[in-house]
């Protein structure tokens, strides 16, 4: 399927620019070529498909359902809703406000904003493409479990206390609401009278906005992402980061876990990164550890998140993420050294 475009860059690099396949910036520039090729396409492809499928979804309608479910359901519910609604870090605040207005418990609201950044369809169809259904299953199995697991702790220790006043308000507010039993009807109404649901031009009006706004948000962090593992593949000798990280140190997880925190990326973008981290011959443990730590755990997210967390919610978040990439990246350096 992608043959094409593994031909189109041996003929820009080879034939065009009169590069040796020997060299190591022939190396780079084709991986760089056929890489942002192969996921441009998948992006205007499959995001239009996918968008036709999603386009009456909206954030609240997923609000409205989890505020009637058991907490033990809503946690896995939460963390699924984040999986399939692909929200980055700027729209985490009105999220997080929304779900908090509708009484929904802060660790399901966790769970929710924990797995969206972490796995959306653009991540799962270039994870498909590039390393495999097994690493995507893995992927999408681990993402999930950090969000239930996540908002599990922080319902356990109460953290809605460290709210900032007005979030803890709103979710007070809103759980006083629900007790009384008119939050479910009036939220339902309201989204059934504004949501109809959508014609098939409809449908694909939203899909064509759907491929350009996701595209014009997306499209820098593949020319990083690929370009960051286009210079890995490339201009790093065989086996230099093997011989450091890839005999699977101990400490090789959790500094992987703080080196990811300051490098700001989204799925789409570190995706090409773990890519050629594996072949260059890092452990699949410490390849998911750094990668995790880059999309979740970084300064962007956490500097929007401080306007409804006080400091000490924030530590307890950055420590749970911090401590659950290590685990994950021990546990899959022990069992799945090579996927």
């Amino acid at each position: 399927m992608f043959q094409v475009f593994t031909d189109i860059a041996s003929w820009a690099v080879y034939s065009v620019l009169g590069l040796s396949p020997d060299t190591q910036l022939a190396g780079a520039l084709h991986f760089f070529i056929d890489d942002t090729l192969k996921i441009f396409a998948l992006l205007l492809v499959m995001i239009y498909a996918i968008a036709l499928i999603r386009a009456s979804l909206n954030v609240e309608r997923v609000r409205d359902y989890l505020a009637g479910k058991h907490r033990a359901l809503g946690y896995s519910l939460g963390s699924l809703f984040g999986a399939i609604t692909p929200f980055c870090s700027c729209s985490s605040i009105p999220v997080f406000l929304g779900f908090t207005s509708a009484g929904i418990p802060l660790g399901i609201t966790m769970a929710f904003l924990i797995t969206s950044p972490l796995i959306n369809e653009v991540a799962v169809l270039l994870l498909v493409s590039l390393l495999g259904w097994k690493f995507t299953l893995v992927y999408i199995a681990l993402g999930m479990s950090v969000g239930i697991l996540g908002g599990i702790f922080l319902d356990a220790i109460k953290a809605e206390r460290w709210l900032q006043p007005f979030a803890a308000n709103a979710l007070k507010q809103g759980q006083i609401t629900q007790r009384n039993g008119t939050q479910s009807k009036v939220d339902t109404t309201e989204a059934e009278a504004h949501f109809p649901p959508l014609s098939l031009a409809e449908r694909h009006s939203f899909a064509k906005q759907e491929v350009v706004t996701i595209f014009s948000r997306v499209w820098k962090w593949v020319f990083i992402g690929v370009g960051l593992g286009a210079a890995l593949h490339g201009f790093v000798p065989e086996g230099l980061i093997e011989s450091y990280l890839g005999a699977g140190q101990w400490w090789s997880v959790p500094a992987a876990v703080v080196l990811g925190i300051p490098l700001y990326s989204n799925a789409t973008g570190v995706i090409p990164v773990m890519e050629s981290l594996i072949t260059n011959g890092l452990p699949i443990g410490t390849t998911l550890a750094f990668c995790m730590s880059t999309v979740t755990a970084s300064f962007p997210e956490f500097i929007l998140l401080k306007q409804v967390m006080q400091w000490r919610l924030l530590a307890t978040l950055l420590a749970v993420l911090l401590v659950a990439f290590t685990v994950i990246g021990w546990v899959f350096n022990a069992t799945f050294p090579i996927l």
